[in-house]
């Protein structure tokens, strides 16, 4: 796991392993290595070397690199899923979208407290989740971002 100092590394970090196509997932950091952001990436570790490499070419060397070596340094999911009869809400971090499995459309977006959170439920609610923009189109904010996971998490508990 990666441990950075704030929200905004965590997302540049994510977006250059990523390019350089390594598997990697955002989660909840476990209690003991919580330092200053409710984000670490998850990897795989026979790609430390190469999570390494990739970091250090672009100047994002995280506070920690930590091994999952038991049960209280497992990171924890930032989604919770919640069946609502023919809705789903899923929340990500602060965020929860809800959208209403029979159609796939968006019916709530709320959360957070940045202050791009009533634009983005204005540019979401009403549209389906094939019809909406991504969030991370819209901004660049902590809500932005975790509104943008649970989007995608919403997208997979809606297939078919």
């Amino acid at each position: 796991m990666l441990v950075y100092p704030s929200t905004g590394e965590v997302i540049r970090a994510e977006a250059a392993l990523r390019q350089a196509g390594v598997r990697v997932t955002i989660k909840g950091p476990p209690p003991d290595l919580r330092q200053g952001c409710d984000m670490v990436i998850e990897f795989p570790l026979l790609e430390e070397m190469r999570v390494r490499e990739v970091l250090a070419e672009r100047n994002l060397l995280p506070l920690r690199v930590a091994v999952a070596q038991d049960h209280l340094l497992e990171p924890v999911s930032l989604y919770h899923v919640k069946e609502l009869g023919d809705y789903v809400m899923v929340r990500a971090a602060n965020m929860k979208i809800t959208v209403d499995r029979r159609d796939r459309r968006i019916v709530n977006v709320s959360g957070g407290g940045c202050p791009d959170v009533p634009f983005l439920a204005d540019a979401l609610v009403g549209k389906t989740l094939d019809e909406a923009p991504e969030p991370r189109s819209l901004g660049q904010t902590l809500c932005g971002y975790a509104l943008q996971l649970a989007f995608e998490e919403a997208h997979r508990q809606c297939r078919g």
